[in-house]
């Protein structure tokens, strides 16, 4: 994989071409080094030259990382906003999508599984003191990350599911993702919740449709809410298995069960 500092150093370099013997002239911070035909090639194989094009043609877009896609000649770059785009080794063609790939027995999409491993990443690095966690009677067989609005109908639906995950064994923990965005009038109300003295409490009590008293205090309700949407929520509920999978929208408590395996 090449790492955020090689694209840094690929977005110093420039390129003029040599008329004198169809060489190469890159220039490398104030320095000039000649190199040949073979050198340029060696030099920029792979996805150093698709990062060169691409940030040639636009510098404002920062790309997190690139790496090579089991078909060759074409790259993944990942972008600062979390979106994919594939691109040829020459830096010649870009493409969006998912890419699949055809096995004996199913079809893999190999873009979500990149996605998946990522978000079983920051889904681990979450504190729990800025979640807000519906936890069972003794030792929690599986547990489930859940981006929530408050005014949602079938998020209030899924908390009604709740004390049955409970009780089967999963541990619900709740993250802020007010649809309506941030400084509107859900997030208010789920900016109150996680201020609260009783946030759980809070919690039902919003999705109950009850009012409860204003309050603020620091929170993570915008900074979850952006994380929503780099890890692919478009919409709430939206459920993030351990594993990493996401799953949208509502599901009842033993066909969730089903998905998580035990």
């Amino acid at each position: 994989m090449i790492s955020e500092q090689d694209i840094r150093k690929a977005r110093s370099t420039m390129v003029e071409t040599d008329e004198h013997g169809g060489g190469k002239y890159v220039k490398i911070g104030l320095g000039w080094i000649l190199v040949g035909l073979f050198a340029w090639q060696t030099a920029f194989a792979g996805g150093e030259r698709l990062i060169a094009r691409f940030n040639a043609v636009r510098p404002n877009i920062l790309i997190k990382s690139v790496e090579p896609t089991p078909i060759p000649g074409i790259y993944a770059l990942e972008l600062e906003a979390g979106d994919i785009l594939y691109g040829t080794e020459d830096g010649r063609y870009l493409f969006n999508g998912d890419l699949y790939e055809l096995g004996d027995t199913q079809i893999v999409n190999l873009a979500e599984t990149g996605r998946q491993k990522k978000r079983q990443t920051i889904m681990a690095d979450i504190p729990r003191t800025e979640m807000v966690i519906f936890s069972p009677e003794g030792d929690a067989k599986a547990a489930i990350t859940v981006f929530t609005d408050v005014d949602c109908t079938y998020c209030r639906k899924l908390h009604l599911e709740v004390p049955q995950l409970n009780e089967l064994g999963v541990e619900v923990r709740y993250l802020a993702y007010p649809r309506a965005g941030i400084g509107s009038p859900s997030y208010d109300k789920i900016v109150s919740a996680w201020c609260s003295d009783d946030p759980n409490g809070a919690i039902t009590a919003l999705k109950a449709g009850r009012s409860i008293p204003d309050a603020t205090c620091t929170n993570p309700v915008a900074a979850q809410f952006e994380l929503g949407a780099r890890v692919g929520v478009t919409g709430t509920p939206a459920i993030i298995l351990e594993d990493g999978r996401l799953l949208p929208g509502y599901l009842p408590a033993k066909e969730l069960v089903d998905r998580i395996g035990i």
